[in-house]
């Protein structure tokens, strides 16, 4: 008896060529197909071939016919190559009624390895994008041009048509969206390749699974994604920004300065232990507003971060009752804390077991550290809105000194502050707008000022990549070009240097345009005598009668009237006021 092999090599598919034709039997009305008494005519039928193809999930096993063809030899060339890729491996018998939206529902769900919070956020790339844009389709007729139209359709979400219609690709987007808190919201080129890049990774997985021969969208460009990077508050662009309200980019972070003074003038503030704690060890909104007492150890000056709420920009479904886990595995970190910070928690949570008391049986017990005076949890966009009226405050109370010469007692007075607050914002400068999630950058980058150990910061930050933080933050404050610039002149080994040019009254610059004369020297020119740093004057808030301040985009005034008499008392933010 022959031993059986240990294993039996895959049996080659094989195929035939026929020939038929479409005549019909007069008795039966069925075609005669491969039987007709007029195939064998050179003029009659066509050409067709057949070939054995993988065996289906339902372990049948079924031989297509594929034609007509015009000659013999047509239909010979062409079995031999559609045998070439099966026998090679390179294409499968994908169910011919197998959609694109059927195909990624089934990826998705074989998707058992990933993060939760990624997993959430592909379902919901396929739930408002890929779905109602590709899913009719079936997975072996996309093509890279359904890709496209997807693509710019996405981009026309949230703009203005100019009074045309909506194309039905459109429609079925925005159909798909109404449910959705920001579905007036335009999609950002990094949204969009969000998508792309769920739909590439699906389509990849196709390809390797020899379902489709080829990725479609892999070759489809998209408009480039531009992550701005942070900038520093500097006093020339604080001065711009008081002069034209406009901030020079998305992502800007307060000076050191800057960052106390908001500290001083919230420091009554109910949720100042908020503010206090994400501008000293850089949490997200999430993270802080997530973050729980059995995860905080005072005793060790340490909380863990285990759990985040992330921004409805992060995700584009996201319930509140819901708490996906931290953007990456780096996420999930301790965090120390300085004595500072550590005396303000101790202080919060003596706040908060009064507040229990005081409720009773009212009281809401979600275990959360930062709540409401009744334990209800606090949002996530009302935390930002009064952050954003809290920076506006501070503007305020300047403008009126400025303009209405109130005095620091009357203004405590209207606004219901003490008079030591009102004279942190009165003895400091504009106090530039930043957005909430802009405070975590402020913290990231005066740890890096203070400590130049990018790992720490990216550990610190939970970022997933040391050369992210890097990017980011490196070049942030002048401080650090500063710091190189002069590391570089002292390795530059020198006997001889340049005398310094002493400043006289013939050597001075112009300081007006009307001061340079034809006459002037030729040889002297902008620059050539440096400025020192104690001369530059100081950015005072000038005068704005005829005009509001400028305050951070999408926040609210403070006050409903603002600009106007609103009686003897400014309305206080209140302990719940927009959370």
């Amino acid at each position: 008896m022959r031993p059986r092999a240990a294993f039996c090599e895959r049996r080659p598919m094989r195929g035939s060529v026929y020939k038929r034709c479409a005549c019909k039997n007069p008795a039966t009305g069925k075609q005669y197909g491969r039987s007709c008494p007029l195939v064998a005519r050179s003029d009659h039928g066509g050409w067709w071939f057949t070939h054995d193809v993988p065996t289906g999930q339902a372990g049948k096993r079924h031989r297509p016919a594929v034609g007509p063809f015009p000659t013999k030899e047509a239909a010979d060339t062409a079995l031999t190559a559609s045998l070439a890729e099966l026998n090679a491996g390179l294409r499968t018998e994908t169910p011919a009624g197998l959609t694109v939206g059927q195909y990624l529902d089934d990826w998705l769900a074989g998707k058992v390895s990933l993060d939760p919070s990624t997993v959430k956020g592909y379902a919901a790339h396929i739930r408002l994008y890929l779905r109602p844009g590709l899913g009719y389709l079936r997975l072996t007729e996309l093509r890279d041009h359904h890709v496209e139209q997807l693509y710019a359709a996405m981009r026309q979400i949230g703009r203005d048509l100019k009074g045309k219609r909506p194309s039905p690709l459109l429609t079925r987007l925005l159909e798909a969206r109404k449910d959705d808190p920001a579905r007036r919201r335009r999609l950002s080129p990094a949204r969009i390749h969000s998508v792309a890049t769920t739909l590439n990774n699906a389509l990849n997985s196709a390809v390797k699974r020899r379902k489709i021969p080829y990725n479609p969208a892999e070759h489809v460009e998209l408009e480039p994604a531009r992550v701005p990077k942070p900038l520093a508050w500097t006093a020339p662009r604080v001065a711009a920004w008081v002069r034209t309200g406009r901030r020079p980019s998305k992502v800007m972070v307060w000076t050191p300065a800057q960052a106390g003074a908001f500290l001083d003038f919230v420091i009554d503030d109910r949720f100042y232990p908020v503010w206090h704690l994400v501008a000293h060890r850089a949490l997200r909104r999430g993270e802080v507003v997530a973050l729980g007492w059995a995860e905080t150890d005072l005793t060790t000056a340490t909380v863990y971060i285990r759990d985040n709420l992330p921004d409805p920009d992060e995700l584009d479904d996201l319930d509140d009752d819901e708490w996906p886990d931290p953007k990456s595995v780096r996420g999930t970190r301790p965090i120390s804390l300085d004595q500072q910070s550590l005396r303000v928690l101790n202080t919060w949570q003596t706040r908060q077991i009064e507040e229990q008391e005081q409720a009773g049986p009212a009281w809401i017990d979600n275990g959360r550290v930062f709540t409401h005076p009744d334990g209800h949890h606090l949002r996530p966009d009302g935390l930002s809105q009064r952050f954003g009226r809290l920076i506006d405050r501070f503007n305020k109370v300047r403008h009126e000194h400025a303009t209405k010469g109130w005095s620091a007692d009357h203004l405590a007075t209207r606004h219901r502050m003490p008079v030591t607050v009102i004279e942190v914002a009165l003895a400091f400068g504009p106090l530039p707008p930043i957005r909430f999630h802009d405070l975590r950058h402020t913290a990231a980058s005066l740890t890096y000022l203070a400590t130049r150990d990018l790992k720490l910061v990216s550990e610190l930050l939970g970022h997933a990549s040391v050369h992210f933080t890097g990017d980011t933050y490196t070049t942030l404050f002048e401080e650090v070009d500063r710091d190189a610039a002069e590391a570089v002149a002292r390795l530059v080994p020198r006997q001889l240097l340049p005398s310094p040019i002493e400043r006289t009254p013939e050597t001075e610059r112009p300081t007006s345009p009307e001061a340079e004369q034809p006459g002037a020297s030729e040889t002297e020119r902008p620059g050539d005598h440096a400025v020192e740093p104690s001369s530059r004057p100081r950015v005072e808030l000038p005068s704005l009668p005829d005009r509001q301040l400028p305050r951070p985009a999408g926040t609210e005034p403070a006050d409903p009237q603002e600009g106007q008499p609103s009686g003897p008392h400014e309305t206080p933010l209140g302990d719940d006021f927009g959370l």
